[in-house]
């Protein structure tokens, strides 16, 4: 028998505050993927011929580059959000639900450095 009330065998499974702050930078980048986005899209389209020659040439001005580095961080960081609650929400398997979190965290990582990388090889 046991004497606890139902809110005490509740408490200590975890609070809501790590929950929220997720929520809310999922939702800080999507609000910053929208004018980038429309920069993005603004930007090629006043391209009078998008060739790769052309895309070089933008890309080699710094606040293009500097604004394709941002808008690659949000955008990889607002995907890499929405997989992982996709894998907390779907995969049972806690070996496995690890697993593919790690293998997020790392791709995450490879195409913010890819993206670097190419940018200051563009602009220097």
């Amino acid at each position: 028998m046991q004497y606890r009330s139902d809110i005490k065998s509740v408490k200590g499974l975890g609070t809501a505050k790590h929950g929220f702050s997720h929520w809310w930078m999922q939702r800080l980048s999507a609000v910053l993927m929208i004018p980038l986005g429309l920069w993005f899209f603004y930007s090629l389209m006043s391209i009078e011929t998008i060739s790769a020659d052309s895309v070089i040439m933008w890309l080699q001005q710094p606040i293009q580059a500097i604004l394709m580095a941002i808008w690659t961080i949000t955008v990889v960081y607002h995907g890499a959000l929405g997989m992982q609650v996709i894998i907390e929400d779907y995969v049972h398997g806690k070996a496995m639900a690890l697993t593919l979190l790690v293998l997020i965290k790392f791709a995450m990582f490879a195409m913010i450095v890819a993206t670097f990388f190419s940018l200051l090889r563009l602009v220097s």
